[in-house]
């Protein structure tokens, strides 16, 4: 896999994390630059972790599924780019006040924000690519997406918000064609 491909990968990651700290930039009244940071090095991490921890999980069946990783490779990417489309598109009617600077809330936003991470190590792990190298880009650029995120969420509210989870599906589901193309031709 190219360095473009995994950059596109990270960029179409990070856009989760992205909506997610837009939304965290609006629920904080008083921003300051640490608690962007707080949030970004947390998004940013889980967004680093969760595909070594997939490409591991990955090893123990690429032996097993070796004849149609390409076709799980592009299955996985594609499912998560249409279920952060089709959330992109939900109505939420019911909007609860939440402190991103919890703790506990952090966990559960990060976790959340990067569980598509865990699917593309398990995918990556399928293409016998190293994690070393694409887990660092996704976190840092989960990391910078993230920090940009706070701050546009606590000057211009929701206006990104759901524009940008669908964009990152799109690309998410681009390069699953992509790898599914490469493999068949």
């Amino acid at each position: 896999m190219d360095a473009i491909s995994i950059i596109c990968i990270a960029f179409g990651l990070a856009m989760d994390a992205f909506a997610v700290s837009v939304t965290s930039g609006v629920a904080i009244k008083h921003l300051r630059v640490k608690h962007a940071l707080t949030i970004a090095t947390c998004f940013g991490s889980f967004q680093a972790f969760m595909p070594f921890m997939g490409w591991l999980a990955g090893l123990s069946l690429r032996d097993f599924i070796s004849g149609v990783d390409h076709w799980i490779a592009f299955g996985l990417l594609s499912a998560i780019g249409c279920k952060m489309i089709y959330e992109s598109c939900k109505v939420e009617s019911i909007k609860r006040e939440i402190n991103p600077l919890n703790c506990f809330v952090l966990l559960i936003l990060s976790v959340a924000t990067s569980i598509d991470a865990l699917a593309v190590g398990i995918s990556l792990s399928f293409l016998k690519i190293s994690i070393a190298i694409p887990a660092i880009i996704i976190g840092i650029v989960a990391f910078l997406l993230t920090l940009l995120g706070v701050f546009i969420g606590n000057r211009f509210g929701h206006f990104f918000e759901n524009k940008i989870e669908i964009v990152g599906g799109l690309i998410l589901i681009g390069i699953g064609t992509k790898i599914l193309i490469e493999h068949l031709a």
